[in-house]
């Protein structure tokens, strides 16, 4: 009996070359998402060799962007775009207008429409949040105060960008769209009335009843102590809410999707609940980028050269001085603005969600998405040089004349938002690390203090912060000083050594040989997933362990015996 195994090639065949270019592009220092554009440019129709299925392929993507706007969803904050407010908002909201117009110009010189014009320009004018946060935490600037500006901004043109995949459906038809004859204004208008009443009767549902209901629905599956259970609640509640959004109050998936993942970051689950959903997560979000690429024909880099310069144009450099101007214009110093303007010379994700979005509304050709597309691999290859570029137009910009730079006002204004964002981390570190574990559970949790008696656990309980990381997050930097023990809770971390990488996962520790040594720290450590832990600083335990002599001989041969396995492997 013969089977249709056209999904099943489509996934492992698209999967696998995702693998080797992303590998591959990693090794040039490039993010892996340029690889998996080209993997999906290998599978399309445009290239020789295999042709996956469009329509599978695009079922799929749908799965990725409801994934990756849950994901988005699950990590949003308003607690960070507040501590940024005053620079992102406007920031974000004054550069999208920007690069819009330009983009309709651009667009309007082509021969193109005013709808296609503006959401061409919408396409061009955001960035991509994953090349983003990869290339700060590259640089370890992903805390500083630029870093969390350009993550605030960058949170603001997400939310723009929601609000234009609800708008634009409801105006297609006024702007040309659809296919028809163009409606009037006043018929748009009541269609968009429509669209945002239905909008906002969704959002009062999920943002009145969700936290009700969806936390108290974790907790109950939580008990049950099933982990296939509690994956499946979250994918059941992501991809149920995204489709019950667009079925019954036709909003996007990715508006239902975001507003899921927000709601059930309320829970206390839900840091569980990224580590459980992101490798389903990461799958699909790699299956979105290769069948977008699949849509690309590379001909266009031959046949509309000047169009492809033309759109990389406007997101490297029109976007870079956009930002970089508005930066200073608000009073910031040169640092921040060139740092702001760097990490949005590329676009990804939400362009490619958008060019879909006009295109099934006709209200954008379908070269637009071949400019897209061009614009976005080439930009993100281009990325890493504009990050080196920070350091000469920044000495650049301070040596401009004082009515321009006004430097030490402008030095001064960043330093007082410094100050505030140090008083709020150090507020949300108070609340956020005071250790959750009862004395059972520290015995229970980490087997290296199951032997201590209920006081002595009782007291070591006190003792523990609890520290979160995400995925790719740098815990430990060789060569930094040795202040911390860490004690893994859940998740997984990797200890790279000159020859060799070891995984450490739940009740381990790390961190003990700097610490009791006194010594700087001898390798990197980096979190695999999703990790919470408990930290101990040097001081308290080594105070511990003066009162618990065993526990000091338990620690030092784990201790004594990874350094032996070093040193043999030398």
């Amino acid at each position: 009996m013969e089977h249709d195994t056209t999904l099943l090639l489509t996934i492992s065949i698209g999967l696998g070359l995702a693998f080797v270019l992303g590998f591959v592009a990693s090794r040039l220092r490039l993010p892996p998402l340029v690889g998996y554009l080209l993997a999906g440019i290998a599978m399309g129709p445009f290239t020789p060799g295999f042709v996956g299925d469009a329509g599978l392929a695009g079922q799929l993507a749908e799965i990725g962007v409801i994934l990756l706007m849950f994901g988005v969803g699950l990590h949003f904050s308003l607690d960070d775009l507040r501590a940024v407010r005053w620079i992102a908002v406007p920031g974000a909201i004054g550069q999208i207008a920007a690069a819009t117009i330009i983009g309709l110009g651009v667009s309007l010189a082509w021969g193109w429409s005013l709808g296609a014009g503006i959401v061409f320009g919408l396409c061009l004018s955001v960035a991509s949040t994953v090349v983003l946060l990869k290339s700060l935490e590259e640089r370890n600037a992903l805390n500083g105060v630029n870093g969390r500006i350009a993550v605030g901004w960058l949170v603001v043109e997400d939310l723009v960008m929601i609000l234009a995949l609800v708008l634009i459906p409801a105006f297609a038809s006024s702007l040309g769209g659809g296919g028809g004859a163009p409606a009037s204004l006043g018929t748009g208008l009541l269609v968009a009335g429509a669209t945002v009443l239905k909008v906002g009767v969704f959002l009062a549902i999920m943002l009145v009843v969700g936290p009700r209901i969806l936390p108290l629905l974790l907790r109950e599956v939580a008990r049950l102590g099933s982990r296939e259970l509690f994956t499946l609640a979250i994918l059941a509640a992501a991809l149920g809410i995204a489709v019950a959004a667009a079925k019954v109050f036709e909003v996007s998936f990715a508006l239902g999707a975001f507003c899921a993942g927000m709601v059930m970051a309320k829970s206390e689950y839900s840091h569980r609940a990224a580590t459980d959903s992101l490798p389903l997560q990461d799958a699909f979000a790699v299956l979105f980028f290769v069948s977008v690429g699949m849509l690309f024909d590379p001909s266009v880099l031959v046949r509309e050269p000047g169009a492809v310069a033309a759109t990389l144009l406007i997101i490297v450099l029109g976007k870079t001085a956009i930002a970089i101007a508005i930066v200073l214009a608000l009073g910031y110093p040169a640092g921040t603005a060139t740092m702001v303007g760097a990490s949005l010379a590329q676009i990804g994700e939400f362009s490619f969600i958008l060019v879909g979005l006009g295109i099934s509304q006709k209200l954008l050709p379908s070269e637009a998405r071949d400019l897209v597309l061009a614009g976005a691999i080439l930009s993100i290859i281009l990325n890493p040089l504009a990050f080196k570029l920070v350091g000469p137009l920044t000495r650049g910009l301070t040596a401009m004349p004082r009515r321009i730079g006004r430097t030490a006002r402008r030095q001064m204004k960043f330093a007082r938002l410094e100050r505030r964002l140090e008083a709020e981390q150090v507020a949300d570190d108070a609340a956020l690390t005071r250790s959750s574990l009862t004395p059972d559970e520290v015995g229970v949790q980490f087997p290296i203090f199951g032997h201590l008696a209920p006081d002595a656990r009782t007291g070591l309980a006190a003792l523990f912060v609890a520290r979160r990381a995400a995925p790719g997050e740098r815990l430990i930097r060789k060569g930094d000083p040795a202040d911390e023990i860490f004690f893994i809770e859940t998740g997984e971390v990797e200890v790279s050594l000159p020859d060799r990488a070891i995984r450490l996962g739940r009740g381990e520790f790390f961190g003990e040989m700097g610490v009791l040594l006194g010594r700087a720290r001898t390798a990197d450590v980096t979190a695999l997933d999703f990790c919470d832990l408990q930290a101990l600083s040097r001081r308290n335990l080594l105070h511990f362990l003066d009162q618990h002599p065993d526990l000091t001989a338990a620690i030092g041969d784990v201790a004594e015996l990874r350094s032996l396995e070093n040193r043999k492997a030398t």
